[in-house]
């Protein structure tokens, strides 16, 4: 009697070990072609205004109303403590180690990865990918090592400029509606970041940019089953890739800080 009950966990285990194989097989084939001939530089600027250029304002939006909601926020908890000059580290500090990369990514996967999936996802329903082999063209070096390349040296450049967009939105709260002194503000602004914030900040965006371009050609590669399939495809890539990222995030933030 056991049997059958056991058989849909059997089932489902052996599934999962499945797609981590399949999703692991697709890493590997993607950064043998990322990193070997030939290359298609104009795919890859082509991407790269794509991920980056395209997606400037969303991640500059979100970045400026987070480090506004963040002064905001954190000047509620220091002010009983009376200890407000602290506000511009906690906001740089949270902004270039945390929230700027995390947030970059996850507006990335909505936007990018979802892109990604939904156009490699059509193409692989409507044969669009099997008329390529026949033309003798591969299709991880024309469909995935541009979108992987692109996205890992575009997320970096945002969340730098996020992080500048975020402290600036900071700064206007804290002097136009806190009283803050602007030159104080600033002042301790640079004195308190330190280059391990930057550089922690920025490794995580290069690898959740991976975590984004991959997630979203992978789930679109592997779509079946026409505009549905394409739809689940979509889907997967979104959900699979804010979840990686989140769990990426946790992994580099123990290797850069637990000390």
């Amino acid at each position: 009697m056991t049997v059958p009950v056991l058989q849909p966990v059997g089932r489902t285990f052996l599934g999962s070990l499945e797609s981590i194989g399949r999703l692991a097989l697709f890493t590997l084939k993607s950064l043998l072609h990322c990193l070997t001939p030939p290359i298609y530089p104009r795919l890859i600027v082509r991407q790269m205004i794509e991920i980056g250029f395209y997606s400037l304002p969303v991640v500059g939006m979100t970045a400026v109303f987070t480090g506004m909601v963040l002064v905001l926020q954190t000047y509620v908890a220091v002010s009983r403590l009376n200890a407000e000059a602290t506000i511009p580290y906690v906001v740089v500090i949270s902004l270039t180690r945390e929230l700027g990369p995390v947030l970059a990514g996850l507006m990335l996967a909505g936007r990018v990865g979802a892109a990604m999936a939904a156009e490699i996802g059509t193409m692989r329903v409507t044969e669009q990918i099997d008329a390529l082999r026949t033309l003798s063209t591969n299709p991880f070096k024309y469909l995935i090592a541009p979108r992987l390349i692109a996205a890992v040296l575009m997320l970096p450049v945002l969340v730098g400029i996020a992080d500048i967009i975020g402290v600036f939105g900071g700064y206007l709260v804290s002097v136009y509606k806190l009283d803050f002194s602007p030159s104080i503000y600033l002042k301790n602004t640079v004195d308190f970041v330190e280059t391990i914030d930057i550089v922690s900040g920025l490794v995580k965006a290069a690898a959740f940019g991976f975590i984004v371009a991959l997630m979203g050609t992978y789930n679109g590669f592997q779509s079946k089953g026409g505009a549905q399939g394409v739809g689940k495809a979509t889907t997967d890539a979104v959900v699979s890739a804010s979840i990686l990222i989140l769990a990426a995030n946790f992994i580099i933030t123990g290797i850069f800080f637990s000390r």
